[in-house]
């Protein structure tokens, strides 16, 4: 068994399964020994052989590999081959056929994807970084929710090391532009927006912490999502009018010529029915339509003028932002 043993691959993925392929170096076999650098014109092919002879494709190292026309598309099956920690570095993937892969924890750095269909891959933690994605397929592609720049950036951010997390916040910037690009030049905006979202914020962290410009840019993420969620408008709209009408509710309105304002020596009743007076003349306010029948006095004036400005404000924004989600 021992010398069974030492003729296989000394590979082990992380779920602790080892390679069963023939030793081709001292330590590993052809696909995980990192030293060679699969080049020839017949790689693809004997890469598709070694695939679906149940060969172990965790972390093999594909470094620099010609890998043109590659077809690692599996038939009916809910998953693709499961690549799960490989090294694809520089590979030349141009044309491949990658639908359903599974790469997490892999890296694509500076791979070259163009015109193939890596249609639903699973790249999830894995390395993005200068990917051609010129003509390719990439709808319905799972980058996951952050990619693993980001989250390194965030490591260094925590250790203090500002710098390096900087130079990590602009590789994730890179990375998102990339993907939002190859989105957009598909025509998948609904793919694009949330990697736009995610590359100005990756922008903003690169940004000194208590700058104008790290504020303006947090600022605009709160109100819109930098133009990609009409729904973040609303809800600011809402707060904003309720938070108003408790500020009316405690300084006061009047209505027909009767001052009106919250007090604990007024039934409940009348309290109730006075905050919903408040929460009309809040919305009307907002609207800018001003019916004249409630009239600010004291500190409600002010609260009334700015409601007023930032709801003709929200509005318009409000429109802009939901013409260009409906117009993609």
């Amino acid at each position: 068994m021992s010398d069974c043993n030492t003729e296989v691959c000394k590979y082990v993925n992380h779920l602790g399964e080892r390679c069963s392929a023939p030793l081709h170096s001292s330590e590993f076999c052809y696909w995980h020994d990192h030293s060679i650098e699969k080049t020839a014109p017949d790689s693809a092919e004997k890469l598709e052989k070694y695939a679906r002879s149940g060969g172990m494709m965790h972390g093999i190292s594909l470094k620099n590999a010609n890998l043109k026309n590659l077809n690692l598309v599996r038939r009916g099956k809910k998953y693709g081959f499961d690549l799960t920690g490989a090294d694809l570095y520089r590979a030349d993937l141009q044309g491949a056929h990658l639908f359903n892969i599974v790469l997490i924890r892999g890296s694509l750095m500076k791979a070259n994807l163009s015109h193939a269909n890596i249609h639903c891959a699973h790249l999830e933690e894995c390395n993005l970084l200068g990917v051609k994605f010129k003509d390719t397929k990439i709808e319905h592609i799972k980058t996951g929710h952050e990619i693993i720049q980001e989250t390194r950036a965030r490591e260094f951010e925590e250790q203090g090391d500002q710098k390096q997390a900087n130079d990590y916040y602009e590789q994730a910037e890179e990375v998102y532009r990339n993907l939002r690009k190859a989105s957009e030049s598909q025509g998948l905006f609904t793919l694009a927006g949330p990697y736009l979202r995610k590359e100005l914020t990756m922008r903003r962290f690169q940004a000194p912490p208590y700058s104008v410009k790290r504020l303006y840019s947090k600022v605009v993420d709160l109100f819109c999502g930098y133009g990609e969620d009409p729904l973040r408008v609303v809800f600011f709209s809402l707060l904003l009018i309720f938070i108003s009408s408790l500020f009316y509710y405690c300084f006061g309105l009047r209505f027909a010529g009767e001052y009106q304002v919250f007090s604990i020596h007024t039934s409940l009743e009348k309290n109730i029915i006075f905050f919903f007076e408040c929460l009309y003349y809040s919305v009307v306010t907002f609207t800018t339509l001003g019916y004249g029948d409630f009239i600010p006095v004291g500190l409600s004036r002010l609260v009334a003028a700015i409601e007023a400005f930032t709801g003709s404000f929200t509005i318009a924004l409000f429109v802009v932002v939901f013409v260009k989600k409906m117009t993609r």
